[in-house]
Formats: C-alpha cells, structure tokens, sequence
C-alpha cells in the first residue's frame, strides 16, 4: 500500500491508494506556528506501508521532520515530489521548473490524467493563495497565474484597513449576493466574487489563445465555496494534487 500525502498551510491530506487511484481523501489540521502533525497522521494508519509519496509546501525544516517522522514510524521510503522539466506525462511551461511549486506540479499532473484520452484542462487551486495554471491535451503545461486566496483577501482587509475592520467586527455574513448590507457581508462577498471572476477570465484567456474550451478543473480546502459563482460548467475534484501523486507511477 502506498500512503499518499500534501501538506499545505493549513492540513495534511492523505489517502492510502491500494490500485491506480488514491482512496478517501482524508485531512489534519496543522497546529500552532505551522506544527505538522505527525502523530495524530501516523496514528491513523494501517499497519503495513510500502511505499510513501508526498507534496509540502511548508518549510524546508518542517518537512524534513515530518518526513523522517514517517519514514521512522512505517519503515517505508519517503518520495518527497520537486518540480521537474518532465514527469507523469507533462512537460513544464517555466523556464525555470524549479520555480513552480510542487503542489501545483502535482495537481496539473493530476488533472492530466483524469481523461483518457487527456483534454485541455484549466487547473484552478484554491487555498491561502487562488492559482490558475493549463495543460493542454499533448501534456504540455503553458503556466498559470497566482492571485490571494477569498481567505487571504478578507485577512488583509481586517488587518491593515483600520475603518473596515472596525465595522466589519462581530458581524455575521449572511451571503445572499454580491450587493452585501453589512460590512463583513460585502468583504466576504467579494472576496469570493473576485475570485470568480478571476478564474472566469484565466477561462477566457485560455479560449483565446489556445482555441477551443478547456474543461474548468477545481480543487483546494476553498473550492467548494467559489464554484456556485462560477458561470459554466467545471469539475470539482478535492484530491487532484493526491491523483497527481499517484500518476506517477
């Protein structure tokens, strides 16, 4: 069995893939001060692991830990993936592929390879950052863009805007529509409209300069918020960066 895992800002996720997908997508939360829980992770596990793969976006220091955390405590390799020129059936569109985080590597080959024959995809990550990236159908990865996350957007706003903050303090969000009637209201709704709106133009561009409609893939902890707003029709796959993993073969 092979055990699977992303870690990101906010949760490890992992799925044990026992064939060719990954099974139930499950999550931790990281701890204080970005604590990577290794303990409550290995506790969860069946008993035999064979091999281990894993994506992280935390620091280099933490996820030497945790890795070697794992690997004492399942006796099993660890794979950590880094971004190549070539891998899984994808080329790289940075000049520099070292450049491109890992996890957004795994999830462009994950994408690849949930149709067989491949489609032109638009890869769409939401989480701390929103990031966009298209891989057409031969494989080739053309590069993305990056924006603040819905969350990081609210976070600035309460942060460094003094007056906003100040009426946006203990007020619920109701989410009705874009025209808010309370100042947490109108934070929250942009935020989420702002993304919309940006993967509906990466959607656009991708038209444009690539000819034809690529299929709009989601994937990220804040995904399932953003897709009711998104005009047209997109898939919404929660373990995308795990499959990436996984296709690797």
């Amino acid at each position: 069995m092979r055990l699977l895992l992303d870690v990101g800002n906010s949760r490890v996720k992992w799925a044990i893939a026992r064939g060719a997908l990954p099974g139930r997508q499950r999550a931790i939360a990281i701890g204080a001060r970005g604590a990577i829980p290794a303990a409550s992770l290995i506790a969860a596990l069946p008993e035999r692991i064979d091999t281990v793969r894993m994506v992280s976006v935390a620091g280099a220091a933490a996820t030497r830990r945790f890795a070697s955390a794992v690997r004492l405590a399942t006796g099993a390799p660890v794979q950590i993936l880094r971004t190549t020129a070539t891998a899984g059936g994808v080329h790289c569109g940075y000049r520099e592929p070292w450049r491109l985080g890992a996890d957004r590597w795994a999830a462009v080959i994950g994408a690849h390879h949930l149709h067989s024959p491949a489609r032109s995809i638009c890869v769409i990550d939401v989480g701390s950052a929103l990031t966009v990236d298209f891989v057409a159908r031969d494989g080739r990865h053309h590069g993305g863009a990056i924006i603040p996350g819905p969350a990081l957007m609210i976070d600035s706003l309460l942060r460094d805007t003094q007056g906003i903050r100040r009426r946006a303090t203990a007020q619920r969000a109701a989410r009705r529509s874009l025209y808010a009637r309370s100042t947490r209201e109108a934070i929250e709704q942009g935020a989420r409209y702002a993304a919309a709106a940006f993967i509906e133009r990466a959607l656009l561009e991708a038209k444009r300069r690539f000819a034809g409609r690529p299929e709009l893939v989601m994937t990220g902890g804040g995904a399932a918020d953003i897709l009711p707003l998104v005009q047209g029709p997109c898939r919404l796959v929660p373990d995308l960066v795990l499959r990436g993993l996984e296709a690797l073969g």
